[in-house]
């Protein structure tokens, strides 16, 4: 599978010439994984699977007149079934369900094609665990980067006791670590662009330190599995 990533910011103002765009993801140059970015639509993509509705993973969030003129397929956590695999051309597509959000649905998704397969977390807090034994032998992880310190940004609704926000990268390593020797981070927050050099550098070192290869993704990237 090839896998070209467009975006690599997250929802904030802070950018660089290499990590300008919001969300997104192309997959065989047919399937976009999140549309972040209106003019990602010039792939003419044949689905788009969202993880979830934020304006920086769907664009039309914030435009919904635009969401009328999108004459794609478009899958998202409130048409899918939560574990239950779709079968698209020669892809399965399972949605893992996330904590992320207290106001909507968010999803990961398990992309699988012969005997590849990669997960794409979107943005995140947790995965139940009864969904773990689905991310054995993973080729790749690609998930998020919004905070770089130990345990994110997590809050607790008092009402319903649901958490929500992003966890930290520390956190997302040492989920993903059983799983795949290999983890792809984007979806940048302002720690990653005060100082993108001494940035990397740390990613450097916690790859070295927990035995993995961490690439640090950049708008259109292209990796291959």
């Amino acid at each position: 599978m090839k896998i070209k990533i467009l975006g690599t910011r997250g929802e904030i103002e802070t950018s660089s010439p290499r990590h300008f765009n919001h969300s997104g993801i192309l997959l065989d140059g047919k399937i976009l994984l999140d549309l972040g970015e209106e003019k990602f639509l010039k792939y003419k993509p044949k689905y788009i699977f969202i993880t979830h509705f934020h304006p920086d993973h769907a664009f039309f969030v914030r435009e919904p007149e635009k969401r009328i003129k999108i004459k794609i397929p478009i899958y998202s956590p409130e048409n899918l079934k939560p574990g239950k695999p779709i079968k698209v051309n020669s892809y399965k597509f399972t949605p893992i369900p996330t904590f992320h959000s207290k106001i909507v649905d968010s999803v990961a998704y398990l992309v699988e094609k012969k005997n590849k397969r990669f997960l794409y977390t979107g943005d995140m807090v947790w995965i139940e665990k009864k969904y773990h034994h689905l991310f054995k032998n993973l080729d790749l992880v690609i998930t998020e980067a919004s905070y770089y310190r130990k345990g994110g940004l997590v809050r607790k609704d008092k009402k319903t006791g649901k958490i929500y926000g992003h966890t930290g990268v520390p956190n997302l390593i040492n989920l993903f670590k059983k799983f795949t020797s290999h983890i792809v981070f984007l979806h940048f927050g302002s720690w990653f662009f005060k100082d993108i050099k001494e940035a990397r550098k740390k990613l450097d070192k916690l790859a070295k330190e927990n035995k993995l290869k961490i690439t640090v993704a950049y708008d259109n990237l292209e990796l291959v599995i």
